[in-house]
């Protein structure tokens, strides 16, 4: 459905945003985009919609390349991607189902068709009671639920999301995520989610990729990604508590526990470590359920330093990632995870 090759974008003054970035997302997928402040993923979402063309590359949706569209051609191709913003930006004397309608009457939809697509559209984002409501009168969730059905209007095959709970409570969270994992498997429509926040990555995302300086540092299906422990963004995204009273030069065990190894929970590990003669502390631990799968990261306290690499040892000969870490390396670790992140702005 999506396809970057080479895709590199120079503003003027050399600056370089996008750095020859290649990435495919098949249709039906939905694919998460991470990436800290001024990574690349604005001018990423200007290059998919055509606002900004690609110094060089090809973006191409659905077999159209975005760059070289013009005129009718280009037009047909941006209403393919409906855009979902973290500030819904709705118009305040216009209620819900008029706001719904909007995009339909700038197309030219006639007014019968246009009541009928809000009406579906109001029933599938679950707002047919708030049809005649003005933004003011509805919750926060409520308006990025008439921002969902906005984007559908036009029957896109993207939905591309940038930051779209990030104003959003937890419980409301949970919700929006929800309605759009039920409009992919309804609709079939692909949908790309830029976000920094990695809980929105574990609970909706098949697939993941992290820019970093313009470039795709890291990217495949979520699983995937995380079950491998040298990556920077399997850590971000099954982060642990911070690990207090750590003495300097204290070792820990870090512990990956992945789907499909010969120890997936942690019942078995302590079973295991306890078989040779080996307890261990847990010090810290994070179990997350990734697309019907559990996911575990731990950090474990062995009695000594003999302890410590034997420990490592046995786990790792019994097929789960394990790396002994010192407190330094552990407190420039959680002090990168937590350092503050603006979420990016996209003008």
């Amino acid at each position: 459905m999506i396809e970057l090759t080479d895709v590199s974008k120079v503003y003027p003054g050399g600056v370089t945003a996008l750095d020859h970035v290649s990435l495919r997302i098949p249709a039906g997928e939905i694919h998460g985009i991470v990436g800290r402040s001024g990574a690349g993923k604005s001018t990423l979402i200007r290059c998919l919609t055509g606002l900004d063309k690609a110094t060089s590359g090809t973006v191409r949706i659905h077999g159209t390349d975005i760059g070289a569209a013009t005129g009718s051609q280009l037009k047909k191709a941006r209403r393919s991607i409906g855009m979902v913003f973290q500030h819904v930006n709705l118009l305040d004397s216009r209620t819900a189902a008029q706001n719904i309608a909007h995009p339909l009457e700038i197309s030219g939809v006639p007014r019968q068709r246009r009541r009928e697509r809000v009406a579906e559209l109001l029933q599938l984002v679950g707002l047919t009671d708030r049809a005649d409501n003005h933004p003011a009168q509805l919750s926060g969730g409520q308006k990025q639920r008439v921002g969902i059905a906005r984007a559908l209007a036009a029957e896109p095959q993207v939905l591309l999301c940038d930051e779209p709970t990030s104003a959003l409570d937890a419980a409301t969270t949970r919700q929006i995520l929800g309605l759009i994992r039920q409009l992919r498997e309804k609709l079939g429509i692909t949908v790309i989610i830029i976000t920094h926040e990695m809980s929105v990555v574990r609970e909706i995302c098949d697939a993941v990729s992290l820019l970093e300086d313009g470039r795709v540092a890291r990217s495949g299906n979520l699983l995937e990604v995380i079950s491998d422990s040298s990556s920077s963004l399997s850590r971000e995204l099954i982060s642990l508590p911070p690990t207090t009273h750590l003495a300097p030069g204290e070792q820990l065990i870090d512990v990956l526990l992945t789907p499909g190894g010969e120890v997936t929970h942690i019942g078995e590990l302590v079973n295991l470590l306890q078989s040779q003669g080996l307890p261990a502390e847990v010090a810290a631990g994070s179990i997350e359920t990734i697309q019907d799968h559990q996911v575990g990261r731990l950090h474990l306290k062995p009695q000594d330093p003999y302890s410590a690499q034997r420990t490592v040892e046995t786990l790792t000969s019994a097929g789960v990632q394990a790396e002994l870490l010192t407190a330094e390396d552990i407190a420039a670790e959680e002090a990168a995870q937590h350092a503050e992140d603006p979420a990016e702005v996209t003008s």
